[in-house]
């Protein structure tokens, strides 16, 4: 059994990945209606992502005797008037996830829950490619997004991308 206040903010994490995967399907839905559809399966791709994220700590609660709990899941409030627009939302939310992985990780420090700290190891390092991802979506629609030609190639780059589960996730 893992201490109370790890399991509570582990708990919310995942009902907060939760809600990153619904805000990912908004921003799927709103590319989706722009026509670009490239962009709206990247972030579907990205919903699945967090899901999975979720999982892995539901799990991780599961196995070591807490009972995991569902709040509800928000509805994104996000407006866009441009299409970079989700991008800019997209790279502040995963800063905004690495922040509470990193309250998590500094309380399991906090009481030397050294489990929990090598479980949450990966999902640092997860949010680092997270946030450069973002990060490189954002530049690599400054560079072509302004050109018809650079956008659609773009979008045929998103088109592209593949969904791959997490074979190397969190050691539980």
């Amino acid at each position: 059994m893992i201490n109370e206040k790890i399991a509570k903010l582990i708990n919310e994490q995942v009902n907060k990945e939760l809600y990153s995967g619904y805000l990912y399907l908004d921003f799927a839905n709103y590319y989706a209606d722009e026509g670009l559809d490239g962009f709206a399966h990247w972030y579907e791709i990205q919903a699945q992502e967090e899901r999975d994220h979720a999982m892995m700590m539901r799990r991780y609660l599961i196995d070591n005797g807490v009972r995991v709990t569902f709040d509800k899941i928000a509805k994104p409030d996000k407006t866009f008037s441009k299409i970079s627009d989700p991008l800019e939302a997209g790279y502040e939310h995963e800063k905004y996830v690495t922040s509470l992985i990193n309250d998590i990780y500094s309380a399991a420090f906090a009481i030397k829950d050294f489990k929990t700290m090598q479980f949450l190891d990966w999902f640092i390092k997860e949010q680092g490619e997270e946030e450069k991802n973002a990060e490189d979506m954002i530049k690599k629609m400054q560079l072509f997004g302004h050109d018809a030609k650079g956008l659609y190639a773009l979008n045929q780059e998103l088109a592209a991308r593949v969904y791959t589960p997490s074979a190397t996730g969190p050691a539980m």
